[in-house]
């Protein structure tokens, strides 16, 4: 994205009768310098980072080379994305730049012009104009109370993550902004099912293009063997698969996102109902470890003030030395050697060679809509779509849930996921009791969507947290110890009219399918209210959704957002200021 400048131009050359000297305004307006191989100073990627992160679909890396948004800052102290500029200053105009008008100052110049311009413009121009000078005093992108009108929604297992989702939209944030911002808060209020040390699978819905795409990155155990590793760690995605996100549909800088994440760690979050759930659950054996004892140790209470400084300092890492780091840098090797005492066995090679992927998603055709789900099967997307298509077909939700989790179990197998969706394989015995995760989708007022499921790959992972990071490791895949858990975020739209039309996820060891596709099932079907879906998904399962029954952009007055009743989490859809 270029300077201000570009945008005074623009909003000029289109004011009738506007004279152009040569083809140029005065005084020009110098570029802001950007640097090679790295987000520029608005934030956003360029070309040759968002072709690394595309070039991640389907196997992952395609050649040797570190993807550029994946390496760390080259300059230090420096964040993933740059501050946006506000008005103009001296990083976007230069006072002794020649070109201006023959015999006066640029700043002159740029007052005759303008003049010009308003004079021979309408109100619309003028008000370009003065958007791009900062001269409005209403609202700029950013601020809080910037969109008003319609927001968009947001629902999720954490309460406070939809609040902070609620607060980038307003801000004038997509729905990859607001994902992102609430999943690092879940990291920090919700550390049981999401964490630094996780992974988890979205899907992107981009109402320009009306397509969705898949960025999956789940924890997965690393590629050798750990001596000594007592409890085994997964190699954790959740930073780099957000920033492959936010990459992808965000508009807002990166460390921007990070912040009220590293603002809930160091100055407290009380802890929620589904939190203090987790830690009646399994509370003895996380806190008989010293680390994670002396974080959670009298403040697993609902209500109790959750302080973390060493995850905000993490974060502020994060925010200021880019994502990178935790992958390449000087993080790198603090994950890798503090993983060693924690008995997870990570070395920093796994770490480098974790890569998110861009994919096409499963689809599933619902009329003349699109039901998308994630693609691989240890994310359980072979599992939500085989069970969504039955319910399509008017089978119960026993034998499609049955049959979606028989999907699943042949795609471990190594089954083709297209395959299974074609011809279902007959339901089979109850699965094995798979780990907890958790939930969460965001609709902007564009229409774009993102639909995610995070998760530790058990409650609280391995229950052992990394010297001087403040997170806990999640817990490694292994054949008759752990399963991967069944991610199942589900996203329907029309490509015809490049519309949304639901988002939904689901969480709860097997019932996670069933509690995504049931109530998208039942919304498509227009069969009674988003919330009584939800509540109709069997124990434990829990879902999120939204849904707009005529499209977005469309009708807004008839969207909705929902969450199961019996869990703690919120749901928000409506306006502004």
């Amino acid at each position: 994205m270029g300077s201000r400048g570009g945008g005074i131009r623009k909003a000029l050359e289109e004011a009738p009768g506007f004279p152009l000297w040569g083809g140029r305004w005065p005084p020009p307006l110098p570029q802001p310098t950007r640097r090679a191989g790295g987000p520029n100073r608005s934030g956003r990627l360029d070309s040759s980072m968002v072709t690394a992160v595309q070039n991640e679909a389907g196997t992952g890396r395609t050649d040797d080379a570190q993807p550029r948004w994946a390496q760390p800052r080259r300059q230090a102290g420096r964040p993933e994305g740059g501050r946006r500029m506000r008005g103009l200053g001296q990083d976007s105009m230069d006072r002794g730049s020649k070109g201006g008008t023959r015999g006066a100052s640029p700043a002159r110049a740029l007052c005759l012009g303008l003049a010009a311009s308003l004079a021979l413009s309408g109100c619309s121009t003028v008000d370009r104009v003065s958007q791009s000078l900062g001269l409005t005093g209403g609202a700029q992108p950013g601020d809080p109370g910037y969109v008003s009108g319609f927001l968009g929604g947001a629902a999720a297992d954490d309460p406070r993550a939809v609040l902070v989702a609620r607060d980038v939209l307003s801000r004038g944030g997509s729905a990859a902004d607001a994902a992102t911002a609430a999943a690092l808060v879940m990291a920090v209020t919700l550390p049981s099912r999401a964490g630094l040390g996780g992974g988890g699978a979205c899907l992107s819905f981009d109402p320009r293009r009306g397509t969705t795409d898949a960025i999956t990155f789940p924890a997965e155990a690393p590629g050798h063997a750990s001596p000594g590793a007592d409890r085994p760690a997964a190699v954790p995605l959740m930073a780099r698969g957000l920033y492959a996100l936010q990459a992808r549909a965000g508009r807002r800088p990166f460390e921007e996102l990070v912040a009220p994440a590293e603002t809930l760690a160091r100055f407290g979050a009380q802890v929620s109902r589904p939190l203090a759930t987790d830690f009646a659950t399994v509370g003895a054996p996380l806190l008989a470890d010293p680390r994670a004892g002396a974080v959670f140790r009298g403040v697993t209470a609902e209500g109790s003030q959750l302080v973390q400084p060493e995850l905000a300092n993490t974060l502020s890492r994060l925010r200021t030395a880019g994502v990178g780091d935790l992958y390449l840098g000087a993080m790198a090797r603090q994950l890798a050697d503090g993983s060693m005492p924690a008995g997870g066995g990570l070395r920093v090679e796994d770490l480098r060679d974790a890569i998110p992927r861009l994919q096409q998603p499963l689809t599933v055709r619902a009329g003349s809509d699109l039901a998308a789900f994630a693609p691989l099967a240890s994310t359980g997307g072979v599992a939500a779509a085989v069970t969504f298509q039955a319910l399509r077909n008017g089978e119960a939700p026993a034998t499609a849930q049955a049959r979606g989790l028989a999907a699943a179990s042949a795609a471990r197998g190594g089954a083709d996921p297209a395959a299974l969706l074609a011809n279902p394989p007959a339901p089979a015995g109850n699965a094995a009791p798979l780990p907890a995760s958790s939930s969460l989708v965001v609709v902007d007022r564009d229409g774009g969507a993102v639909s995610c499921n995070f998760s530790m790959n058990n409650l609280f992972g391995t229950g052992r947290m990394v010297p001087g990071m403040g997170f806990l490791l999640a817990a490694a895949p292994r054949p008759g110890g752990i399963t991967p858990p069944l991610l199942s975020p589900v996203l329907v739209s029309n490509a015809n009219i490049k519309a949304f039309r639901y988002a939904g996820a689901g969480s709860g060891q097997e019932d996670a399918p069933l509690a995504a596709a049931l109530p998208a099932a039942q919304a498509l079907a227009r069969r009674g209210s988003l919330a009584e879906a939800l509540a109709a998904v069997p124990e434990p399962g829990r879902g999120a959704a939204l849904a707009c029954p005529d499209y977005l952009p469309g009708n807004v007055a008839t969207c909705q957002a929902a969450v199961d009743p019996r869990g703690g989490g919120l749901a928000l859809m409506g306006r502004g200021n």
